[in-house]
C-alpha cells in the first residue's frame, strides 16, 4: 500500500518530498489540486500551516540534541552536576519528542516507510473508519429518541410564535411566499398547466354521475322557494319580448293558419292568440299564486326527483353531460380557467398591498400571537414537528449513514489522509511539542529522584 513512498522524518516529508513539492512535483508530492494561483485550494493554507508547525516541533528536538550534546561534552569536562540534570531533561525530552513523532506520522503513513504493524491507520482503516462514523451518527445523532429530545428541548413552537409575531417577520415570510410563488409561476408552462387541469377535471366530471347531486340540489332550491326569482325573471323577460314583438307573433300564426281561410280571419285570430298570450303572460308575471307558477313548481319537484331515482332520466343526463364535455368550446373554457388563476395569482404576488399578500400577513402575525401564548397549540405543533423528524429520521437513518460510509469509500486514501492532516495536523504538531516538553520535565524528575535516593 505505502511501498514506493518517500521515507519521512521527524521533520514530515523527506528531501525528495521536499525537493518534489519545491521543485517539479512528484508521485509522492503532496500536490495541491489545480486552481490557479492565489488559494484557489481551500486546503493550500492550512497545508503550510501544518509545515510551519512540523518545523517549529522538529526544531524543538533539534534543541532538545544540541542541548542534550553539549550537556554531555560539558559533563565529559568536569562541569559539575548541573550538567548531568541538563543532559537527562534533554534525553527525556528527545524520547518524547521521537516517540510522539511515531505516534502523529503513524496516523497518516508509516514512519520511515518501513511496513511496521497499526501504522498508517486512516489509509488503512479509511472504509472501516467511515463506516464506525456512519454507525456512530446513526446511533447517537439519528435516533428517534435524541430527535425527539432534542427538538423538545429547543421549543420551535414557542420560538417561532414569538417571531411570527413579529410584524417584520411576517413582512419577510410573506414576501418570500409571493417571491416562491413568482417563481413557481414562471418556471410552469402555461401549456402544460392547462393540460393537465383540463385533463383532471374533464376525467373527474366524466367519472362522477352528476344527476342525484343535481336531483339533491333541484329539490332544496324548491323547497326554499329560491326557484321563484328565475320564473319571475323569466316571465318578466317574456312579457317584455311579447310586447316588442307582437307583430311577429300574430304573423306567425298567420302564417300558420289554412290557405282556405279568409285572410281577415286569419289577421283576428292572430290578434286573439297574441293578447291571450300577452294576457297570460302577465298575470303569470304578477300573479305568486297563478296556477301556471304551481304547475312549475310541481314539474321542477319531480324532475328533482326523477334526477335522484329514475334511472333513464340519470343515463339522459349523463349523456348531455358527456356530450358536452366533448365539445371544444368547453374544453377551451376549462382549460382558459388556468390562465385566469395564472393571472390573478401573479397580480398578487406582485402586489405587495395585495388583498392576498394583506391577509396572509395578517394571519401570521396572528397565528404567531396564537402559538406564542397558547400552550396546547405550542404542544400540537411541537408534537407535528417532533413525530416528523422522528419519521424522517427512522425512515432514511440507513441512507443517511450508508451516504456517510460510502462517501468515505470513494475517497482515495492518500488525498484522504492528506486532507485530514491539513485539517488537524497543525494541532497534532502541539502534541510532539508537549510531548519534548513534558519528557524532559518527566526525565529532570526522574534523575532528581534517581539522585537524591542515591546519594
Amino acid at each position: 500500500m505505502d511501498t514506493g513512498r518517500t521515507p519521512e522524518g521527524p521533520n514530515g516529508p523527506g528531501p525528495a518530498v521536499r525537493s518534489a513539492a519545491a521543485g517539479g512535483g512528484g508521485p509522492s508530492a503532496p500536490v495541491d489540486p489545480p486552481g490557479g494561483p492565489g488559494g484557489a485550494d481551500p486546503d493550500a493554507e492550512r497545508r503550510r500551516g501544518v509545515r510551519r508547525m512540523k518545523l517549529i516541533a522538529t526544531g524543538f528536538l533539534l534543541v532538545a540534541t544540541v542541548v542534550y550534546a553539549v550537556s554531555r561534552w560539558a559533563s565529559g569536562h568536569g562541569a559539575g552536576g548541573w550538567a548531568g540534570y541538563v543532559s537527562a531533561a534533554a534525553e527525556a525530552g528527545m524520547v518524547g519528542a521521537l516517540a510522539d513523532w511515531f505516534a502523529v506520522t503513524a496516523l497518516f503513513r508509516r514512519p520511515l516507510g518501513l511496513p511496521i504493524p497499526h501504522t498508517a491507520i486512516i489509509p488503512t482503516k479509511k472504509d472501516a473508519l467511515g463506516a464506525s462514523l456512519g454507525d456512530f451518527v446513526g446511533e447517537n445523532f439519528l435516533s428517534a429518541e435524541v430527535v425527539r429530545a432534542r427538538l423538545r428541548s429547543v421549543g420551535i413552537g414557542a420560538r417561532l410564535g414569538g417571531w411570527l409575531s413579529e410584524p417584520a417577520s411576517a413582512d419577510r415570510v410573506t414576501e418570500q411566499a409571493a417571491a416562491a410563488l413568482r417563481g413557481l409561476l414562471r418556471v410552469l408552462r402555461d401549456s402544460d398547466v392547462q393540460a393537465v387541469v383540463g385533463e383532471a377535471i374533464t376525467r373527474r366530471a366524466e367519472a362522477q354521475e352528476i344527476g342525484p347531486g343535481l336531483g339533491k340540489m333541484l329539490e332544496r332550491i324548491v323547497a326554499d322557494g329560491g326557484h321563484r326569482r328565475m320564473v319571475d325573471l323569466v316571465c318578466a323577460r317574456a312579457r317584455d319580448w311579447l310586447v316588442e314583438h307582437g307583430d311577429s307573433v300574430m304573423d306567425a300564426v298567420q302564417g300558420g293558419a289554412p290557405g282556405w281561410t279568409p285572410r281577415f280571419v286569419d289577421r283576428k285570430v292572430g290578434e286573439r292568440v297574441y293578447k291571450e298570450l300577452l294576457r297570460f303572460v302577465t298575470e303569470m308575471r304578477d300573479s305568486p299564486g297563478h296556477p301556471a307558477r304551481g304547475a312549475v313548481d310541481r314539474f321542477l319537484g319531480d324532475f328533482a326527483v326523477e334526477l335522484q331515482s329514475d334511472a333513464d332520466t340519470r343515463a339522459r343526463v349523463e349523456r348531455l353531460k358527456n356530450d358536452l364535455l366533448a365539445r371544444g368550446e368547453v374544453q377551451d373554457l376549462i382549460q382558459s380557467a388556468w390562465g385566469a388563476v395564472r393571472a390573478m395569482m401573479v397580480a398578487a404576488a406582485e402586489d405587495e398591498r395585495s388583498e392576498l399578500q394583506v391577509r396572509a400577513r395578517a394571519s401570521l402575525i396572528s397565528l404567531g400571537a396564537r402559538l406564542s401564548s397558547d400552550p396546547r397549540l405550542q404542544a400540537k405543533v411541537d408534537g407535528w414537528l417532533e413525530d416528523a423528524a422522528t419519521y424522517l429520521v427512522t425512515t432514511y437513518r440507513d441512507e443517511i449513514t450508508s451516504l456517510i460510509s460510502e462517501t468515505v469509500a470513494g475517497w482515495d486514501a492518500d488525498q484522504t489522509s492528506r486532507k485530514i492532516e491539513a485539517h488537524v495536523g497543525r494541532d497534532l504538531q502541539f502534541i510532539r511539542i508537549n510531548g519534548t516538553v513534558v519528557g524532559a520535565l518527566a526525565g529532570l524528575l526522574i534523575y532528581t529522584v534517581s539522585h537524591a535516593a542515591g546519594g
